[in-house]
């Protein structure tokens, strides 16, 4: 609370900036918003809060994450980086302390599946 009233940060700020983190991470492929969901929906970016879930506090934020990662890629590094890069974004933007940021990794994606997936969505 400040002189002035109340900040308050919605759960969707906190997951476009987590989101939009998320896919500029090296190996990640794109965000996962479930298992049914097609390739090319899941890659395309237009809704980076695809694959986020976050709980805002006043002071604190969790996030979990759904990804798909690029085969290839060493997965335990590149989750690794990705927790960092959605941590530092989070906290810098919103000056949230972020407890938590839990990551799925829901697939494995061939670099030609993504160029024939970004294709089809132009």
């Amino acid at each position: 609370m400040s002189d002035f009233g109340d900040v308050r940060i919605s759960n969707d700020v906190v997951a476009t900036i987590a989101g939009l983190a998320a896919v500029e991470t090296p190996g990640i492929a794109g965000m996962s918003g479930g298992i049914s969901e097609g390739l090319a929906k899941r890659l395309s970016g237009k809704n980076v809060q695809k694959g986020v879930s976050v709980e805002v506090g006043q002071l604190e934020t969790a996030i979990d994450l759904r990804v798909i990662v690029n085969y290839g890629s060493k997965i335990h590094e590149v989750c690794k980086n990705l927790q960092t890069n959605v941590k530092e974004s989070v906290m810098s933007m919103t000056g949230l302390s972020v407890v938590e940021v839990n990551v799925k990794v829901e697939g494995v994606v061939f670099q030609e599946e993504v160029a024939e997936a970004l294709q089809r969505v132009k």
